[in-house]
């Protein structure tokens, strides 16, 4: 019945039937556009990164060990915080090259532990260069260098601070093994060596 009638409405050349085409087209772009930024969200979510094994079994592990998981301030880094711009196009593209991991992972890729041993320095390189070009975007979100008390620091800490800042550092640049062993390092071995501590 109400299909009938909206047929019938259609076919009426006149101002109620053009507001109500125009009526129709925003509702359903606002339910597109909703529904789009939803599930942009829903595959930023940590549990969403680590529903495929490799990301569960290695990354995954390498996070759990590091100051971004746990820490005395309780406070915790998910995923896309690190790895997903907050921008939208920025995040667009973000997901766009994510598509080649999904791939990866229907080609079983990095799989194994030896098969992901292997790529593992490529994939870092990939991401060091991915943050590097965005000067640490995601690092400064929540580390502001200009907020930091350089005076409650350690000397060593304040030094490459204040010179990072002078020559124009970004975060990257010292910080490669904060939430994940250095890539050339194998995933079990905790005498890995790790980057420098600030603190």
């Amino acid at each position: 019945m109400f299909f009938k009638k909206l047929a019938a409405l259609i076919r009426q050349p006149n101002f109620q039937n053009a507001l109500l085409w125009v009526s129709l087209g925003l509702g359903g772009g606002v339910l597109l556009w909703n529904g789009f930024m939803l599930s942009l969200d829903a595959y930023s979510t940590t549990e969403f990164c680590i529903s495929c094994h490799s990301m569960k079994v290695y990354v995954y592990e390498d996070y759990k060990q590091s100051i971004h998981y746990r820490n005395t301030k309780g406070i915790q880094a998910q995923c896309a915080d690190c790895h997903v711009p907050k921008p939208l196009g920025a995040k667009l593209v973000c997901k766009t090259i994510a598509l080649n991991d999904v791939y990866h992972t229907i080609l079983a890729s990095i799989d194994t532990p030896e098969k992901f041993s292997a790529k593992k320095q490529h994939l870092a390189e990939r991401v060091w260069e991915r943050t590097r070009a965005r000067d640490s975007q995601e690092c400064r979100n929540c580390h502001k260098i200009e907020q930091m008390d350089l005076d409650h620091q350690s000397a060593v800490a304040r030094k490459l601070h204040l010179e990072a800042k002078q020559m124009q550092k970004t975060c990257i640049d010292c910080h490669k093994g904060v939430a994940h062993k250095l890539a050339n390092i194998v995933n079990n071995d905790h005498n890995s060596e790790e980057s420098l501590s600030l603190e």
